[in-house]
């Protein structure tokens, strides 16, 4: 296969550019002009639109927005989405903590598309961790299975402290955290 987009299935594939009695870019090949590597085509193969100037431009703006850093408020929001779990799971003895991400998703749901993915996630990956100790707690409550609920509880500690505050540190360096585990609610 080629990567040149004039190209056509039952052609004979190009000859890469810049090899001994080969054409050389800018010359035709096929009836159509060969492009140089890095150069787009007029009307934007490569996923820019076709419309001219101005639609090049909003989607230069696009690709720029898109890459941009969240502001200070807004990793402000997102440390809060990733933090309100645990401090939740703390003032509720454990029971409360998916509480604290979807107040951050109902307030910042609609100005914030960051904060919203950090709340959803973390109210997600809350709920699941929550079935996960009710599911200890009825391990606890068979006797029997005390040792296993006492080791489903260590485990549902670690791994969400550690998701937690791996969320938090990334959003406050403006990256939004995928958390594992997730029982998919909010989006």
């Amino acid at each position: 296969m080629t990567d040149n987009p004039q190209w056509q299935p039952g052609q004979p594939p190009p000859p890469p550019p810049g090899e001994s009695g080969q054409q050389h870019p800018g010359q035709q090949y096929g009836g159509q002009p060969v492009q140089s590597a890095g150069s787009t085509p007029q009307g934007g193969w490569q996923g820019q639109p076709q419309d001219g100037w101005q639609s090049q431009q909003a989607y230069q703006s696009q690709q720029a927005y898109q890459s941009q850093q969240p502001d200070g408020d807004e990793r402000t929001w997102m440390v809060l989405a990733h933090l309100s779990a645990p401090i939740a799971l703390i003032l509720s003895a454990g029971w409360l903590s998916m509480v604290g991400p979807l107040i951050v998703w109902l307030l910042k749901k609609d100005t914030s598309p960051r904060v919203r993915q950090a709340a959803a996630g973390a109210f997600n990956f809350n709920i699941s961790f929550w079935l996960m100790a009710v599911v200890g707690w009825i391990c606890f409550f068979t006797i029997i299975l005390i040792p296993v609920a006492i080791i489903l509880w260590i485990i549902v500690f670690i791994v969400a402290a550690y998701s937690h505050l791996r969320g938090a540190w990334l959003a406050s360096k403006g990256e939004v955290y995928n958390y594992p585990f997730q029982v998919r609610v909010l989006s």
